[in-house]
């Protein structure tokens, strides 16, 4: 999926359907996995660094068909697709991202989803841009979106996939970089296709052998 086809679903996905209560729908009793996309809604952010994470999971979307849906008494979208066989839910706050963890916390909950199963896929200023790294737990790094999800998960044990964003030029505001438009020029692309097979290899091989494979590539 190219960088235009990326923000198409993503405006798309970021208009609430009408009537809401008529498209919202029940989750399943239990998954797998839990793949949250951070960022922020609404089209005035579909495009901006923050909203990297979204795009990710737009892109594992394509790959399904499925679209995410208003999820009955919860803060977020989801989907529930299948990956190597497993049943994984797809999901996206529909708080900013400073409140990111009321949506997923109780989707743990109700899905019986350890926190070690939990995948944030996320902008990360502390990478260069475009370089995709994976691990598990650690510091949030001043992220808003990683310190919701550990004040409400109540730990920091849980999957991370970074996309590089880089960090501004010396003083410039951080606020005012994140939520400017990306670089979508050569290797973004790239970059968030990588991120998407990030978590299907998580899912399939296990963070160590994820790590080998996405970290090779650059």
């Amino acid at each position: 999926m190219n960088f235009l086809d990326r923000l198409k679903n993503l405006f798309r996905s970021s208009t609430p359907a009408k009537p809401a209560r008529e498209s919202a729908i029940d989750l399943p009793s239990a998954a797998d996995w839990i793949v949250v996309g951070l960022g922020n809604p609404g089209p005035k952010y579909a495009a901006t660094r923050h909203n990297v994470g979204y795009m990710a999971i737009d892109d594992l979307l394509a790959e399904t068909g499925d679209i995410l849906q208003p999820v009955k008494g919860q803060k977020l979208l989801a989907a529930s697709v299948e990956i190597a066989g497993q049943k994984v839910i797809l999901a996206r706050s529909t708080t900013f991202m400073n409140l990111s963890g009321e949506g997923i916390a109780p989707l743990a909950q109700h899905l019986g989803v350890s926190s070690e199963r939990i995948i944030a896929v996320h902008d990360e200023l502390d990478l260069p841009v475009n370089k995709i790294r994976l691990k598990l737990g650690g510091n949030e790094n001043g992220h808003n979106g990683l310190k919701s999800l550990t004040e409400h998960l109540g730990t920091r044990d849980y999957l991370r996939v970074r996309i590089g964003i880089a960090r501004p030029p010396k003083g410039a505001s951080i606020p005012d970089y994140v939520l400017a438009p990306v670089d979508a020029g050569p290797g973004f692309d790239d970059a968030i296709a990588l991120a998407a097979d990030a978590v299907k290899e998580i899912i399939t091989s296990g963070l160590n052998k994820a790590q080998n494979t996405i970290h090779s590539k650059g």
